[in-house]
C-alpha cells in the first residue's frame, strides 16, 4: 500500500492536534500541524511590529521565514516558539493573517510540499478541500462550541486554560465566524469527508474511529 495523506480539518478545539498526533504515532508517519505555521507567523509578524492588516509585509515575513513544524514542535528562523504560539493574542493574530490570500498562498505551497509523498498526518482547517483535496483519507472532526470551550480552558498546552470559560466560549465563537466567513479557503466538510461529531466521545474513541476509516482504506 502507497504512504497515505491524511487530512483531518475542524474548528478550534474539536480535537485536531491530539487526534493527529496520536494517529501519526501509531502508523509511523509524520504529523503536521498547519494552524501552527499561521501561528508563527502571526508571532514573528508581531514580534517585529508588523501591521497584521498589511497583506503585503506579512507576506514577506511568510516568503522570508524558516518555518518547522513537526512532531509538536514548532520554530521559526531556528527559534523554538512551540509554546510561545498557544496564547490568545496569537490566536487573534492568526485568525488576522489566516484571512490573507498571499500568505494562504505561500504556505499552502510549503504544505504541499511537507506532504509529498505522503506517510504524513496533516492537520488544520482547509487540508481536504484546498491543500490536498485528493487526500486518500479525509476527517472533519467537530463538536459543540460549549465542549470545545471546555477542552481549550483544561489544556495545559495552551494558555486559554488560564481564562474563563466563557471568555474562551467567545473566542471560539469569533474564530469560527472568522474562519467560516473568509473569501478564501474557508472552514467547511469536504464532500467526502469522514464526519464526526466527538462531543461525547473521549479521546481513545475518537482515534479508534478514525483508525478504522483509515483501515478501510489500507485494506
Amino acid at each position: 500500500m502507497k504512504p497515505l495523506v491524511i487530512a483531518i480539518d475542524g474548528p478550534s478545539g474539536a480535537g485536531k492536534g491530539t487526534v493527529a498526533s496520536q494517529v501519526a504515532k501509531t502508523l509511523g508517519y509524520r504529523h503536521v500541524d498547519t494552524g501552527a505555521m499561521y501561528r508563527a507567523i502571526a508571532w514573528k509578524a508581531l514580534k517585529t511590529e508588523i501591521n497584521l492588516d498589511d497583506e503585503s509585509a506579512v507576506a514577506q515575513v511568510a516568503k522570508r521565514s524558516r518555518i518547522f513544524v513537526l512532531g509538536g514542535v514548532v520554530s521559526i528562523d531556528d527559534e523554538d516558539i512551540t509554546t510561545a504560539i498557544r496564547t490568545t493574542v496569537i490566536d487573534k493574530a492568526a485568525a488576522v493573517i489566516a484571512r490573507l490570500p498571499q500568505v494562504r498562498k505561500i504556505l499552502v505551497n510549503l504544505q504541499r510540499e511537507l506532504g509529498h509523498g505522503g506517510a504524513v498526518v496533516m492537520e488544520g482547517r482547509d487540508i481536504g478541500t484546498v491543500v490536498f483535496p485528493a487526500a486518500d483519507v479525509k476527517i472533519y472532526l467537530d463538536a459543540s462550541p460549549e465542549e470545545r470551550a471546555r477542552r481549550r480552558v483544561s489544556d495545559q498546552d495552551h494558555t486559554a486554560g488560564t481564562a474563563g470559560q466563557a471568555s474562551v466560549a467567545k473566542a471560539i465563537e469569533a474564530r469560527d465566524r472568522s474562519d467560516t466567513t473568509r473569501t478564501i479557503s474557508p472552514l467547511k466538510v469536504a464532500p467526502d469527508a469522514f464526519h464526526l461529531d466527538t462531543t461525547s466521545m473521549g479521546i481513545e474513541a475518537v482515534v479508534d474511529r478514525v483508525m478504522g476509516v483509515i483501515q478501510k482504506k489500507i485494506e
